[in-house]
């Protein structure tokens, strides 16, 4: 099932800001079916459908959930690790991005003037379905699993290497594009993820060259602080990382879930 977050195009303007957009009070869940939205009450639990059906071309599609906070893991292929000169962790390497920071498929990755250097990250995403704290020993921790989306880990790398710390190079506004929607039924175990700039493939990488599952992510990050349905947990990016300019346009696409474009653009002073 293909979970999103829409707004009727009779409601969007492009006169809206990036987070009018994205958080619009129009904004309503959805579950796309062929070439058809059927409007649900609740992203979460059993859908509950109001009878509301759109066409695909009628909507915009938003950030596909609303998280308290998005949480990443560093280096999480090996490769990835070794193309910036770093060792491979020995536990989950985990930072924040602020919710500030998402933005929606097609809305624009805008780039500040005080960094020279923006990376793309391509990876996939776990959406958080229910409250999860310090689970159980064994538990099967899909249960608090709402789903699986792409996420591009926008990077100012120069900033991030001048702070030694991730926070200030990893949470400008649009440094986290999150999308198209959320798929709650994949095979996480033969997929594979990329990235495309300009049409030119950048990443390639299989999900099975994880240093760490999503079961051991999940329970690592839940030790720490209590994920509540709607957060994101960006899982790494695999290697072929590279720098993004005004102009470009970057897909990141998981095999069985979709694919997110983002244009590139200067940031106004």
């Amino acid at each position: 099932m293909k979970l999103c977050r829409f707004q009727p195009l009779e409601f969007s303007s492009a006169n809206l800001g990036r987070s009018e957009k994205s958080l619009h009070p129009e904004a309503r869940a959805g579950v796309i079916e062929g070439a058809e939205v059927r409007e649900i009450k609740s992203l979460f639990g059993a859908p509950a459908f109001t009878g509301n059906n759109w066409p695909l071309d009628e909507i915009h599609l938003l950030v596909p959930s609303v998280p308290t906070k998005i949480v990443c893991v560093g280096r999480n292929y090996a490769e990835h690790a070794a193309e910036l000169g770093n060792e491979v962790p020995k536990e989950p390497l985990i930072f924040l991005k602020p919710p500030s920071s998402a933005i929606g498929p097609d809305e624009p990755i805008l780039i500040p003037s005080i960094s020279q250097r923006v990376d793309y990250e391509g990876e996939f995403a776990i959406v958080i379905g229910e409250t999860c704290y310090m689970p159980a020993a064994g538990e099967d921790l899909r249960r608090y699993v709402l789903g699986y989306t792409c996420l591009n880990d926008v990077t100012a790398r120069d900033i991030q290497k001048r702070d030694i710390q991730f926070t200030r190079g990893k949470s400008f506004d649009t440094f986290c594009p999150i999308g198209p929607f959320i798929e709650t039924d994949w095979d996480l175990a033969s997929a594979t993820v990329e990235t495309h700039v300009n049409g030119q493939r950048k990443q390639f990488g299989h999900t099975s060259q994880m240093l760490f599952s999503t079961d051991a992510i999940i329970r690592w990050i839940a030790q720490v602080m209590t994920l509540v349905p709607g957060d994101v947990i960006a899982t790494g990016t695999p290697p072929g990382v590279g720098a993004l300019v005004a102009g470009d346009t970057v897909e990141v696409s998981v095999s069985g879930i979709g694919t997110l474009r983002n244009p590139v653009a200067a940031r106004e002073a």
